[in-house]
């Protein structure tokens, strides 16, 4: 899996938690894929206890903004998830292109065949 590539296919998938988003382009000749990852200071979430704020590490404000140039080429699109990354990608994404086609489903943690296999269902590429 690249890191940041921009996909080709009208088509994609996107897998993403807080960490990295795994973004499937799929169409007839095939699936291309690429992963954007975070820049956090901590893979966790809260950080230690006895220290000064709320307990959450700071979110990487380019993470929405690079996802959504990895699908720039996309006119359809699934999101998929867990958590609340997932609905913050669609906020986004409905801001900042608002002519692509949003589709959103919750998920856990499939695998890479799952989540391809999930895109070529929604798409109708079966």
């Amino acid at each position: 899996m690249s890191e940041i590539a921009l996909q080709t296919h009208a088509h994609a998938v996107v897998w993403i938690d807080h960490l990295v988003a795994k973004v499937f382009g799929i169409g007839l000749t095939g699936v291309s894929a690429t992963a954007v990852h975070a820049h956090l200071p901590s893979q966790h979430l809260y950080h230690k206890a006895n220290t000064i704020g709320d307990g959450r590490v700071q979110a990487d404000a380019t993470f929405l903004a690079r996802v959504g140039e990895a699908v720039g080429g996309c006119s359809d699109l699934l999101v998929i998830g867990p958590g609340t990354e997932r609905t913050e990608l669609m906020q986004y994404l409905r801001t900042a292109r608002p002519d692509l086609n949003l589709h959103v489903e919750p998920s856990d943690h499939p695998t890479d065949g799952e989540i391809v296999a999930l895109g070529r269902k929604r798409f109708r590429f079966d």
